[in-house]
């Protein structure tokens, strides 16, 4: 036997061994994904979870990823009446030069020209187009620099842990050249963690829905002429050398690229009613930071499930009942009013348990519920607790989803013979504990 099949023969059997091992270990759980990003987070869209990340927290430049907070506010304005898809403006000198610019995303906008909030919307969601976003804050706020104190201030309402927006592109402010925004820094540039880039696309997506109708776009048409999506992974993509970045169920979310951020990408997609939100800052190039985004997807499709951990009337052993006060009865039973669900790592269902808080305004100073109690009575909330080894917490400052915690009876209040015998009771007893207690002091 030659040392070549002795090899071969070996490397077979490795293989089969592994497979075997998967096969006959139903909890097994294949390793966390390997992304070559500097920074990347997988993000549940329906409940914050964090199912991956890595230097989730570091704060890097975002690029063109800086424009999802322009669509919010965008978004925002129109829900408020501000404007509407139809209002029209001309662009400013200073748009122009972008646009004109041909370093730079840009559709070529005119002087002349009236333009619908809808084509600079789409044209900055779909082309990542400079000029028509910097004329949209222009339209919003009157002006740039007006309109990135908005940016921050709407940040800090988000809850976005790292930010610092210096403008509205994306764009380094060097790039801006005397026209950077009112307020920064002339060499400053927008500031972002991927944590931060999630949860405003958890936003922005959650609040305004339609902005995934535009950005799944593969394509505009935008004054006559064809301008393509930078996404190259969403399906129906033109020209057969981006079929191979295609991917099921993609419909957004925004990409980026300067010199200095490198290449960046807000992914988000859904099947079968489960998105998720992928963020990867600081890739190599840009056929990376898609693959890496394939990486993450992947993982969270095939690893994750979304499952009834604990149906509604659940309750921990130790806490089934709360005490009562001037009732009947001295206890009364509590639940949770609703199941309780989440995304769960294949073979990890029994690393989850409830979490009671209940809530202080329901009780007495003494700890109890004073009667009566009606069935059904909100005592406090309930969540799900996770046990396992890779805790990755939640993008949400609270923490996720809570069911509230109810009680599963009423009881009436006593009638007042029985309240004053208790008080009797109560005044004895006081008056024998202080006697004990004196006695023992003689001793």
């Amino acid at each position: 036997m030659t040392q070549r099949i002795k090899t071969s023969m070996a490397l077979m059997l490795a293989l089969l061994m592994g497979f075997f091992a998967v096969s006959m270990n139903p909890g097994h759980t294949y390793a966390s994904v390997d992304v070559g990003a500097e920074s990347a987070i997988l993000v549940d869209a329906e409940t914050g979870k964090i199912l991956f990340e890595k230097e989730a927290d570091l704060t890097l430049p975002p690029a063109s990823m800086t424009k999802m907070m322009t669509e919010y506010l965008v978004m925002e304005a129109i829900e408020e009446g501000q404007i509407s898809w139809d209002t029209t403006t001309q662009i400013s000198q200073y748009a122009f030069d972008i646009s004109a610019n041909p370093e730079f995303s840009g559709v070529g906008l005119k002087l002349d020209e009236q333009y619908t909030v809808r084509e600079l919307y789409e044209a900055m969601a779909i082309n990542s187009d400079n000029a028509t976003t910097i004329a949209l804050t222009e339209l919003i706020a009157g002006s740039e620099g007006e309109f990135v104190q908005m940016m921050n201030e709407k940040a800090a309402e988000m809850g976005l842990p790292d930010y610092d927006f210096v403008n509205a592109t994306g764009l380094n402010n060097s790039h801006l050249g005397d026209n950077y925004p009112e307020g920064t820094d002339p060499e400053a540039t927008n500031m972002l963690s991927a944590k931060s880039a999630a949860l405003l696309a958890y936003h922005l997506t959650n609040d305004y829905p339609e902005a995934l109708e535009i950005s799944s776009k593969p394509t505009l048409d935008f004054a006559g002429q064809t301008v393509t999506n930078w996404n190259w992974m969403l399906p129906g993509m033109p020209g057969q050398n981006l079929a191979q970045f295609e991917y099921e169920g993609m419909d957004g979310l925004k990409t980026g690229y300067t010199e200095l951020a490198q290449n960046t990408f807000t992914g988000t997609a859904e099947r079968d009613g489960q998105r998720f939100i992928s963020v990867v800052m600081k890739s190599e190039s840009r056929a990376s930071r898609f693959n890496q985004t394939k990486q993450l997807l992947d993982y969270g499709f095939n690893q994750f499930s979304r499952q009834e951990l604990f149906a509604a009337g659940a309750t921990p052993e130790e806490e089934s009942t709360l005490p009562v006060a001037k009732g009947k009865e001295d206890n009364v039973a509590i639940e949770t009013s609703a199941a309780l669900s989440t995304l769960v790592k294949n073979g990890e269902e029994d690393q989850y348990e409830i979490q009671f808080n209940i809530s202080e305004d329901q009780l007495d100073d003494n700890g109890n519920l004073v009667a009566p109690v009606e069935k059904g009575q909100k005592v406090g909330t309930a969540k799900l607790v996770y046990n396992g080894e890779e805790d990755y917490g939640n993008i949400l400052a609270d923490g996720g989803p809570t069911v509230e915690i109810v009680t599963s009876s009423s009881v009436e209040k006593a009638n007042w013979f029985m309240l004053t015998l208790g008080a009797i009771g109560e005044f004895f007893s006081d008056i024998f504990t202080g006697a004990v207690d004196m006695v023992k002091g003689w001793f």
